[in-house]
């Protein structure tokens, strides 16, 4: 599922780096994004759509994308039948050189997300949202500001360019998500499928599992292998949701 931990084509230094990261993170998630065309995965892996969970997504920045260029994410998402919440996410990090108080915090984690031709180690400060919370500052009823705790408006303003309010930033979304979290049958490891809805009708199919650092290499291969029984096409070319998505609303933004 994931060549860039999987396959002996690493380098010596890339895998010494990945090692480094794997260390120093709380958890791994291995990413494949399938060619929406190819409806024989959702078919083999036995997935049904009916039974996906509905999400809003709401990404905050500029739109030139000056958060995005330095590595930080804001997002807001709603979340069907479950509590909603809020990310400040910094992205790459290096989990050696983060700030113990940073580190230490219950609400701040970090994670190795892995895929066909890469990895990057981020680190999220999520917080639990209340059902109407994303929807009242994003249709201005309360300052966007109000979607973050402390800790997190502390982060962003720790990163975000000087004079660059939470409040200042435009509302880039919704993007419209489908999720489920399945198990298939002769595999004994959670897949989590995510049907991406952009506004210009395009489409990303993820599937993903999450592991701990030390079961990355065996789940990996695992994973893959089972991939590859399936007829899961593994070589198709990868798209980062939140790449995609934010080019989409910046470029909307512009034009506008």
């Amino acid at each position: 599922m994931t060549s860039t931990i999987s396959t002996p084509g690493l380098s010596d230094d890339g895998l010494a780096e990945l090692l480094g990261l794997l260390e120093g993170a709380d958890t791994v998630e291995l990413k494949l994004t399938v060619p929406h065309s190819d409806r024989r995965a959702g078919h083999a892996l036995g997935v049904d759509a009916l039974d996906a969970q509905i999400r809003q997504v709401f990404f905050f920045d500029t739109p030139d994308l000056t958060l995005n260029k330095l590595g930080l994410v804001v997002r807001a998402r709603r979340v069907q039948r479950k509590e909603h919440d809020s990310v400040v996410k910094l992205r790459p990090v290096v989990p050696s050189e983060l700030p113990a108080e940073l580190r230490n915090s219950p609400n701040f984690g970090v994670e190795v997300d892995a895929m066909p031709g890469g990895y990057v180690c981020s680190g999220s400060m999520k917080r639990s949202l209340g059902t109407m919370d994303v929807r009242e500052a994003v249709t201005g009823k309360k300052p966007l500001r109000k979607l973050f705790s402390k800790e997190q408006r502390a982060l962003y303003a720790a990163h975000a360019p000087t004079g660059l309010a939470i409040d200042d930033l435009s509302i880039l979304g919704p993007i419209f998500v489908l999720k489920l979290k399945f198990l298939p049958t002769d595999f004994n490891r959670k897949l989590v499928a995510e049907l991406w809805l952009y506004p210009d009708n395009s489409m990303i199919l993820e599937l993903s599992t999450k592991c701990t650092p030390a079961e990355t290499f065996d789940v990996a291969a695992e994973t893959r292998a089972f991939l590859t029984q399936a007829g899961v096409d593994l070589a198709g070319e990868q798209e980062t949701k939140t790449k995609k998505a934010l080019e989409y609303f910046s470029s909307a933004l512009r034009d506008a």
